[in-house]
């Protein structure tokens, strides 16, 4: 038996040879040549072929520095689209492996964005400026469970910039406006491409790759090239190695081995300790002119003083924290859209905003306005208490999806009173000195001032129950703001 083992390993290492001769090397271009690409990057593959390739054509004809920051927006595509394809033939790696894989998409980001840093002198700054705002989308491969938004988010930020550029080139130079145009259209049609490869995050393989999965099998190939492996088969044997027989625990195979006798009682699972939540520093700087005021826990004295009137104010995740804003500034935004609970438990006290004043997905928010604002915006927040001067009283309050609202004003001592009824839940209030408007049609609103004796902290309902009953002797009572569409 040991002769015949001996000579089939000799036709074997001779069938080897023939086929290395006909194949080549072990390795070779094979491996990378077969298959087919996936779908999602051949989508991925049109985008960079599209939009991408018409912003470079456009920013080589321009020159300078806006050329270079497109050449490093190409590097990024390329490194995202080696991302994807690694994605398409592999499982969804550890948490570990996966930080390794976004480390080249990572480093371009910071480039583009150093980049717009080192050339804030550029007469191409709102050029530079416009890429580098909107460049974090392509982290978009990080975000779920829902990437979309993300980029559509990073677009907007851009949009400051990219209106700049086309206020100033409009008139001059065409090539500028083509250039805003196939820059937002990278965003436009990655937006798409999300919605339709990867809806809830980056897509990963269900199954291993061929090549993968047997790279550590036994392959003819590797015999010549370890000579352990002829080793293992020249082991007398009656049958050959692949035909034994195995077992995953030998001991099983004895005449002692346990016999099973049911099923064991459930015990409750032991919880798993808590990840750890990373805690980044806190943030309160100017970058171009965004402050951005971020991560702060128990800040109770952040003041904004040297302001202009083009600077715009983002604070997010920040609780138990007060910002003061000095001065007049465009306009003011607190949280996130894309984060629930953003900022819990703070105060924003500021003096003159000539935009709007924004709160998203927070929890018992209090704003406080010193001199004028148009408009504060309220949207998917619960608890925000809203403090007017006289100045503002007749600004408009629009709330979405939030929930106990109060919107207080002084009275003739400085008092601050609730003069309005909660605010709806839906839709938007406009006071205009002592009347107020709402466009929900079943909200009427009462003058706080003469409310008659006993509907203080009455329901709206009980409150027209009152005035039916009040006996005509008495004075009449306050009319109701008809309501507006």
């Amino acid at each position: 038996m040991a002769a015949e083992l001996a000579s089939l390993v000799q036709r074997l290492e001779a069938a080897v040879g023939r086929l290395e001769v006909v194949s080549g090397p072990p390795g070779g271009a094979s491996g990378s040549a077969g298959g087919a690409v996936a779908a999602f990057v051949e989508a991925y593959d049109d985008i960079i072929r599209g939009p991408v390739a018409q912003y470079v054509a456009l920013s080589q004809q321009i020159g300078g520095d806006v050329q270079k920051h497109a050449d490093m927006m190409k590097q990024a595509f390329s490194s995202q689209r080696q991302l994807l394809a690694t994605a398409s033939s592999s499982q969804k790696p550890s948490d570990s492996v996966l930080t390794a894989l976004l480390q080249p998409v990572s480093k371009a980001i910071q480039q583009v964005q150093a980049f717009r840093e080192q050339n804030r002198t550029s007469p191409l700054f709102n050029h530079l400026s416009a890429v580098s705002e909107s460049v974090p989308a392509l982290g978009w491969v990080a975000m779920a469970p829902k990437p979309g938004p993300y980029v559509k988010e990073m677009q907007d930020a851009a949009m400051f910039y990219t209106n700049r550029v086309l206020k100033d080139y409009k008139e001059k130079d065409k090539m500028h406006v083509d250039w805003v145009k196939a820059y937002v259209s990278i965003w436009t049609d990655l937006q798409n491409y999300i919605k339709q490869h990867h809806t809830t995050g980056l897509s990963w393989s269900k199954t291993v790759s061929n090549r993968n999965r047997n790279q550590n099998r036994f392959h003819p190939f590797m015999c010549r090239r370890h000579p352990s492996c002829l080793a293992v088969l020249r082991v007398r044997s009656p049958l050959p190695l692949w035909l034994r027989p195995t077992h995953k625990n030998p001991a099983l195979r004895g005449p002692g081995a346990p016999v099973r006798t049911g099923p064991k009682p459930f015990s409750s699972a032991t919880p798993r300790p808590a990840a750890p939540t990373r805690t980044l520093p806190p943030v309160l700087e100017l970058e171009g002119k965004k402050w951005k005021v971020e991560n702060q826990e128990g800040a109770q004295g952040l003041v904004i003083s040297d302001t202009e009137l083009k600077q715009v104010v983002y604070a997010f995740k920040c609780n138990q924290s007060t910002l003061q804003v000095k001065g007049k500034i465009n306009s003011i935004t607190i949280g996130k859209s894309s984060e629930p609970d953003s900022c819990k438990k703070m105060g924003l006290v500021f003096d003159d905003v000539v935009g709007i004043v924004e709160v998203i997905n927070c929890r018992d928010v209090k704003v406080q306005v010193m001199g004028k604002v148009p408009t504060i915006s309220i949207n998917k927040t619960d608890g925000c208490h809203v403090y007017l001067s006289k100045d503002s009283v007749s600004c408009e309050v629009i709330s979405a999806k939030s929930s106990e609202m109060n919107i207080l004003v002084p009275d003739k001592d400085g008092e601050f009173v609730s003069n309005l009824q909660p605010v709806p839940v839906q839709h938007s209030i406009l006071k205009t000195g002592v009347r107020r408007i709402t466009s929900e049609q079943r909200s009427f609103l009462f003058r706080s001032s003469s409310r008659p004796s006993g509907m203080a902290g009455s329901s709206l309902p009980q409150q027209r129950r009152l005035l039916a009953k009040r006996s005509p002797a008495s004075s009449p009572p306050d009319r109701l703001t008809p309501p507006t569409s």
